[in-house]
């Protein structure tokens, strides 16, 4: 929790800088592109958050990844100030933060969509039809295949959940034989 407090106020810092200079997006886009770079490349992720090594040698590495890259000014400094502060080990948690701030700005909404099988564009187009009209908000559509479901979808809108799968109507009936024994 405490880590999730400090995430929102350097994402909020953040957000209110790139919302000042109108590149909320890109500026999303950016942060998004170097936590994905420390997701996928442990090492890196573990040098950052080790104190043994020396903040200018992070500083250093940091800066060699963001000149390959490219990233604007502020999105380069603010990472540059979460080595510094010893934070790059919440960069995942203020990307959530920051992306949930550009939502609520842009009046959007992510729909998470888990189906045991591949889902067809038209189905997917008809849930986003639906959700828009449920929600009032503009849908991006996440899907997942997880195939431990059996059939039907689960649907995720915010904190709610829709789960129309066939694993879970199988564990509703198991638990009501149980109850019944």
């Amino acid at each position: 929790m405490i880590g999730s407090n400090i995430a929102k106020r350097y994402a909020r810092a953040l957000f209110d800088i790139a919302q000042k200079e109108d590149k909320i997006e890109i500026i999303y886009g950016e942060l998004k592109g170097f936590s994905s770079i420390l997701k996928e490349n442990r090492e890196l992720a573990d040098f950052f958050a080790n104190p043994v090594f020396e903040d200018s040698d992070k500083l250093a590495v940091i800066g060699n990844i963001i000149d390959k890259i490219g990233m604007s000014t502020t999105t380069s400094n603010f990472l540059m100030l979460l080595v510094d502060k010893r934070r790059t080990d919440i960069l995942e948690q203020i990307e959530e933060c920051y992306r949930k701030y550009m939502d609520n700005i842009l009046n959007k909404v992510r729909v998470n969509i888990k189906t045991a099988f591949p889902l067809s564009s038209k189905l997917a187009t008809r849930i986003k039809k639906q959700m828009e009209g449920l929600t009032k908000k503009n849908i991006e559509i996440v899907v997942d295949e997880d195939p431990s479901l059996l059939g039907g979808v689960v649907i995720g809108v915010g904190d709610t959940r829709y789960d129309g799968s066939v694993k879970a109507q199988l564990n509703d009936i198991s638990g009501l034989i149980k109850e019944e024994m």
